[in-house]
């Protein structure tokens, strides 16, 4: 299956100046408009969060929903703050797991959330005491599957074994960054859901648009949700980013794809990855981001791919340090 989210204009990203202020969000009617054509292409999953735009996101999701909800899944998150003035408003407590679900629950207009993430590890708080209680909303009906986001391959270990030491309904589902500028998740956390058979859904596969090729020759200064100025945009351009584009691009004339459409196809024929969690604006765009479905990657090419790119490196590093995830010791109160 192919996951899809529209809600990029809501994301949470550093104020860039004005020449590199990223897109207004969709208003309803094109929203409406880009969730019809999803959907008509076999779009089943819906993702997105709490934090998005403040809550409006899940908003605009609730409507969008509406009258087709038994035909789609519906993930959203939790756990970072919502709020920067409420302490409560983020964490992995009790209270916010159970007040979070709540709050997204009337947003999203549903009864229950198929996939409820927890968006970031928060090693604070014991990992039983956020298990308990989403076990808690698993057996009330209020969400179907629990998800983890961000974590290292060890946290997803610590999890399932707490969940299997106290008899609890275990995560089966996190959500890593994962693309061909960033492949150091091969080194632990990849083997670590393959061996205890953990799905894998993949957020920015495009790494924020690198990979669509649209930023090289020096179109990185125009408008879009990377900017050189900025936090983000930072972690993207860099000499080695644009020459592992380059190549890439060369690779996908070669086989007469786009770009795009390469960058998908090979992560979403990655092991163990079940997801993707695509992020067009237009339907003009998803018709390029499916496109990859259709794109075969022999031997020849992904030993090309490796040169260029190669296994468990990472060109563009998403998770830089603990401002971002969390990888301290998780405490387990026994």
């Amino acid at each position: 299956m192919v996951s899809l989210t529209f809600v990029l204009g809501f994301r949470r990203a550093p104020v860039a100046p004005a020449a590199h202020r990223r897109p207004q969000p969709l208003d309803d009617d094109q929203a409406n408009d880009l969730f019809d054509a999803a959907l008509g292409s076999g779009v089943n999953v819906v993702d997105t969060a709490n934090v998005y735009g403040g809550g409006r996101s899940e908003e605009m999701v609730g409507r969008l929903i509406a009258r087709r909800r038994d035909r789609l899944l519906v993930a959203t998150k939790f756990s970072v703050a919502t709020d920067e003035t409420a302490p409560n408003s983020s964490g992995t407590s009790r209270h916010n797991v159970i007040t979070a679900c709540e709050a997204s629950l009337r947003r999203l207009q549903t009864d229950h959330i198929d996939i409820y993430y927890v968006h970031r590890p928060f090693t604070q708080i014991a990992i039983d005491e956020t298990l308990r209680a989403l076990d808690d909303l698993v057996r009330s009906g209020k969400i179907r599957y629990i998800g983890l986001s961000g974590s290292a391959g060890w946290q997803i270990v610590d999890a399932l074994w707490c969940a299997s030491d106290l008899k609890l309904n275990r995560p089966a589902v996190e959500q890593v960054a994962y693309h061909l500028l960033d492949r150091r998740c091969e080194r632990d956390l990849v083997p670590a859901a393959l061996t205890y058979g953990t799905a894998l859904t993949v957020w920015s596969p495009l790494a924020g648009g690198l990979l669509t090729g649209k930023y090289l020759h020096g179109a990185a200064n125009g408008t879009g949700r990377l900017s050189p100025d900025n936090e983000w945009g930072a972690k993207h351009f860099s000499p080695q980013a644009t020459a592992a584009v380059a190549r890439l691009a060369d690779v996908a004339d070669q086989m007469g794809v786009s770009l795009t459409a390469l960058s998908l196809a090979w992560t979403l024929q990655r092991s163990g990855v079940a997801s993707l969690v695509l992020g067009p604006r237009t339907p003009a765009q998803l018709t390029a981001q499916l496109a990859a479905l259709d794109v075969e990657l022999d031997e020849t090419m992904l030993d090309e791919i490796d040169r260029i790119v190669p296994p468990g490196s990472g060109t563009v590093p998403y998770y830089l340090d603990d401002s971002f995830a969390d990888f301290r010791p998780h405490p387990y109160r026994w």
